[in-house]
């Protein structure tokens, strides 16, 4: 797509009436997303649901062109409600044996701390990154973590940690939610064993629209423990379904079970084209460049900002209750949000330096530092 920046901006309505630096909280939907899925309910209205086998292969579309977004093939791909019943699908799909360990880093996003709490029988270490490696022991069988911290923005070294853990054959998994779509992530690069993303961050999609990857040599054992009508691999001959015990599909799709939410899926379907038709690489230029801006500010306004490199900002404001100023800003429609006594400013691709512009002047005002 050679539009500009302006006019892509133009497909996102609520950027007209409100100044948006919070995509790590939700992401704004494009026009072509709300219509897709306004066109999926008028076909079932004009063929009364009678094409609904189709649906799937709709679905199948999309598992291509995510295939295409980080690099996998259309079959690694399964679709999920969110990235927490992904991570529960792993976690009740491994055979865990008493003391098996699973290592997550301080900090994470609750999914990445509660869910791998209740296993039972098995030892949940949270460690600090300058701990990370030395937590990996050989009762270790999972490390689990966001490729971006929700809170401070800290984005993992992942190809080396990957490298590590293959080393020693840990499982690894990984929640993309914070980062892909506005960062580009190769399947064949980072090589996790499971990379879930809940589409309504930097994906631009409604919530319930996730996927997740899994890779074929975890499929070779991981059992599915979400059964439906669809786990047998000849679930598309509805009139003679299989009665007896399911025959899984070597594919991810093995994971779904049942019924997949078309409509949301359709509008993911039309994000990540457009996603693609701008650039996967423009769009990470576009966003770091962005965030490069946004440092300079809080800067300028005294703020100490925990990872300038990354794509999403935590600044921390001395002497300053910074849920206080994100309530402010938000009464002057400028939304941000603030995470662990960090105002947290997240730009996406869509966003511009009129609304930076904005963010140095109201966010002055409201820090008292005129």
């Amino acid at each position: 797509m050679s539009a500009s920046w302006a006019e892509i901006r133009r497909e996102f309505p609520a950027l007209s009436t409100w100044t948006y630096l919070d995509s790590a909280t939700y992401g704004q939907m494009p026009r072509c997303a709300v219509e897709a899925v306004a066109q999926h309910f008028a076909r079932r209205d004009e063929l009364a649901c009678s094409d609904y086998l189709a649906w799937f292969d709709d679905a199948d579309r999309l598992r291509g062109l995510l295939g295409q977004f980080i690099n996998c093939f259309p079959e690694d791909i399964a679709f999920a409600s969110s990235a927490s019943q992904a991570l529960a699908i792993l976690l009740n799909g491994v055979r865990w044996l008493p003391g098996d360990r699973i290592v997550s880093l301080e900090g994470e996003f609750p999914n990445n701390l509660y869910a791998p709490g209740s296993v039972s029988g098995v030892e949940f270490v949270q460690a600090s990154w300058d701990r990370f490696y030395e937590s990996v022991n050989q009762r270790t069988r999972l490390v689990l973590m966001s490729t971006a911290n929700y809170s401070t923005g800290f984005v993992p070294p992942l190809e080396e940690i990957s490298r590590f853990l293959h080393e020693r054959g840990v499982l690894f998994y990984l929640d993309g939610t914070q980062s892909v779509g506005a960062r580009r992530f190769d399947v064949q690069r980072v090589r996790p064993s499971m990379l879930a993303v809940h589409g309504y961050k930097w994906m631009m999609c409604p919530t319930g629209a996730a996927f997740f990857y899994v890779d074929p040599e975890l499929r070779g054992y991981m059992a599915p423990n979400v059964i439906g009508w669809r786990s047998d691999k000849g679930w598309r001959n509805v009139n003679t379904l299989n009665q007896g015990t399911p025959q899984f599909k070597d594919s991810a799709e093995r994971y779904e079970g049942g019924m997949i939410p078309f409509a949301l899926l359709c509008a993911m379907e039309a994000s990540v084209a457009m996603m693609l038709e701008i650039g996967p690489e423009r769009i990470e230029a576009r966003v770091l460049e962005l965030a490069s801006r946004i440092v300079a500010i809080a800067r300028d306004l005294g703020a100490t900002v925990a990872h300038p490199d990354s794509h999403i900002l935590a600044a921390r404001f001395e002497g300053v209750d910074v849920a206080r100023v994100a309530a402010e800003l938000k009464r002057n429609r400028l939304l941000v949000s603030a995470r662990h006594g960090h105002l947290r400013v997240s730009a996406h691709f869509y966003n511009d330096e009129a609304d930076l512009d904005r963010l140095r002047v109201e966010l002055r005002d409201a820090i008292g530092r005129g």
